[in-house]
């Protein structure tokens, strides 16, 4: 059974006034694009809230849970040319899904993708066919955090939601302690983060930020 997604469009570098507030309703034109979210809830979605930041937005209606959040993080991505020593762009360094509640979303698997402006999904992994990220959630709500991705499963998945087989580019943590990436709240197993780094070496996947308009999540409550 596939849960509800969360969606929103993600404004590079910038503040958007109280005035900018948008709402996006994720419908049938969205599921025509990504087949695999057919059997999701269409949701309301509401981005920023008077400052919105580089990546985040809000999901108020989600299967498992009641609020979840995605921020992307980015740093600097040095790409100098021959005429341009300074030429770069802001590369995506992180998606971080906070505000989880593991004893509701417990044993689910999480899923993260990103989209551009024409509505394609990005490659967000290190073979062309990875377009989505996902790790299982815990069935039992840890103590600690883990750091481990093999303990979290973290694997690539086509647009469609097959598994894809070789070495990751990628890493993930889940975090149930410390401070929240998204709004500085503190965790816990009912306030986690889920943070996908994309390629920490910055050498194999490097999306510039201005491409990504919206992130998805979802959640499958399927543990084959």
């Amino acid at each position: 059974m596939l849960d509800s997604p969360l969606s929103g469009s993600v404004t590079q570098r910038r503040r958007a006034g109280s005035n900018t507030r948008k709402k996006v309703i994720l419908g049938v034109a969205a599921v025509s694009v990504v087949p695999f979210l057919l059997s999701t809830f269409a949701a309301s979605v509401t981005i920023g809230s008077g400052a919105l930041e580089f990546g985040q937005g809000s999901q108020q209606a989600v299967a498992c849970d009641q609020n979840v959040f995605i921020a992307l993080g980015q740093e600097w991505h040095a790409s100098p040319t021959s005429d341009d020593s300074s030429n770069g762009f802001f590369r995506v360094r992180t998606a971080t899904i906070s505000n989880i509640n593991l004893e509701a979303c417990g044993g689910r698997k999480l899923r993260m993708r990103m989209i551009d402006g024409s509505s394609a999904e990005l490659i967000i992994g290190n073979t062309p066919d990875a377009k989505v990220l996902q790790v299982v959630l815990p069935a039992t709500s840890p103590t600690s955090n883990i750091t481990d991705s093999a303990s979290l499963a973290l694997t690539y998945l086509t647009g469609e939601g097959q598994p894809i087989t070789g070495t990751l580019a990628a890493s993930a943590n889940l975090n149930v302690s410390g401070i929240s990436v998204y709004d500085g709240s503190p965790l816990s197993p009912t306030n986690a983060d889920v943070m996908f780094y994309l390629d920490p070496s910055a050498s194999q996947v490097n999306i510039n930020g201005e491409l990504v308009r919206r992130a998805t999540v979802e959640t499958v409550n399927n543990p084959q």
